[in-house]
């Protein structure tokens, strides 16, 4: 599977009385837009604003992040099973607006909803405060289920990132990368010499608004399988889950998967990247028993060296993570584990909820529980409240002067399990 990725770098999101790319400016017909992604009878209002990083705005609650992208050669369309119709996709060439995020924000659908700031000591944690943000303010009918309201939500989230998508359809990239993975014989045939390494993608699947669609398939319904890595840049994988903010994988982290970019970067020189084995997190034990074991056979099955484990959510899902690292080390192929930790305010609590002496090699996205207070923004998008309710808030995290104090388990991609953030530690 081969697929060109076409770049085209925004500087700056604007209204205009036209939707169009000028001069590597996003210009947006505010009431066109909305006519397109309205409609939805559980919703009583829709509303558009542009943040800029730099800018003193906070967004809250947020429910996803979406890069708009296009198809341009190539089969199936942008999320297939969800917005296009359900065919293969991977391969061609597809469009991306880079530096532009689609941010759905309204009424809180699930407790596990987060922040951007777009500027002070909350945008140091988000990788989302670097992006021009087109924010969606749907906000649902009075008495509105909590599902329906977050697939409503969803459904136009993914509509707006489809429609400023489109407008790169005939641009002239700035930047083009290639992707490709061979079939597996082809593949080891080429580099015979270079360990064969894989990607297992655990997706969040844990049910009551944790919930991950795979050709708009809900993931809690699938066995392991094996995905071309390409996939996921054209949508293939989407959220629809209300996790904790700082661990959960919004859309956005599936197309542009830091794991996925990073093995494709030593495919050929280091290591032999074969392919993205996608698992699922349920909550029933003969559930995560059938998983993991079929994690563990494909692992075997395609002669796999060494694997790269990571996870979505905490509690729960680290034992599917704990016991996926078991089996396949048990398989004879190496694995290093990405997770996050929930190790205390203080830092000295067990990180995982499960632990094994053989996951040796860790790689974690930081502490979610670490407190940090959010300065009063100017602006506010959203509802504020919800601060002392969301996953990592309490009673009082609000504060009367409009500041926030609380774990940065609220801010959005915070401790991400992918990587896509900016935590690192270093020594002295």
């Amino acid at each position: 599977m081969r697929l060109e990725l076409g770049k085209i770098f925004i500087k700056d999101v604007q209204f205009g009385a036209v939707t169009e790319v000028k001069d590597s400016v996003l210009y947006i017909n505010k009431e066109e837009m909305l006519n397109v992604i309205g409609g939805d009878e559980h919703i009583k209002s829709i509303d558009l604003d542009i943040v800029r990083p730099g800018e003193s705005v906070r967004i809250i609650p947020v429910k996803d992040v979406i890069e708009p992208r296009v198809k341009v050669e190539g089969k199936g369309g942008i999320f297939p099973g969800v917005i296009s119709k359900v065919d293969t996709v991977g391969e061609g060439r597809t469009h991306a607006l880079k530096n532009v995020g689609v941010v759905t924000t309204g009424k809180i659908v699930g407790f596990q909803e987060g922040i951007i700031d777009m500027t002070g000591p909350g945008a140091e944690y988000t990788p989302f405060s670097k992006l021009n943000n087109v924010v969606v303010i749907a906000e649902p009918i009075d008495g509105l289920k909590q599902h329906e309201h977050e697939k409503a939500v969803r459904m136009i989230g993914f509509k707006a990132a489809t429609y400023l998508g489109q407008l790169a359809k005939d641009l002239t990239p700035d930047e083009v990368v290639t992707y490709e993975t061979k079939p597996l014989l082809e593949s080891i045939a080429e580099y015979p010499e270079l360990p064969k390494v894989g990607y297992v993608y655990m997706l969040q699947t844990q049910g009551l608004l944790h919930d991950t669609y795979v050709y708009g398939v809900d993931a809690k319904q699938i066995v392991p399988t094996l995905l071309y890595p390409t996939e996921l840049m054209d949508g293939a994988i989407v959220s629809g889950n209300c996790v904790s903010a700082c661990d959960k994988n919004p859309s956005y982290i599936h197309m542009n998967n830091s794991v996925v970019e990073d093995l494709y970067a030593q495919h050929g020189k280091e290591i032999n990247f074969v392919g993205v084995i996608i698992t699922n997190e349920n909550v029933y034990l003969a559930d995560k028993e059938r998983s993991s074991n079929w994690t563990a056979k494909l692992c075997k099955q395609l002669g796999l060296d060494a694997v790269i484990v990571s996870q979505e959510g905490f509690g729960n899902p680290d034992t599917d993570l704990i016991m996926n690292c078991k089996k396949i080390e048990g398989q004879g192929v190496k694995t290093v584990i990405v997770t996050d930790e929930y190790a205390g305010r203080d830092g000295a609590s067990q990180s995982l909820a499960d632990a094994d002496a053989k996951a040796d090699a860790v790689v974690t996205g930081g502490n979610a529980n670490q407190v940090v207070v959010l300065p009063k923004m100017d602006r506010v998008i959203g509802h504020v409240e919800v601060a002392d309710v969301i996953a990592g808030g309490s009673s009082g995290s609000l504060r009367e002067d409009g500041s926030i104090e609380a774990e940065i388990q609220v801010i959005t991609g915070a401790t991400n399990e992918t990587g896509f953030g900016f935590l690192t530690a270093k020594g002295y």
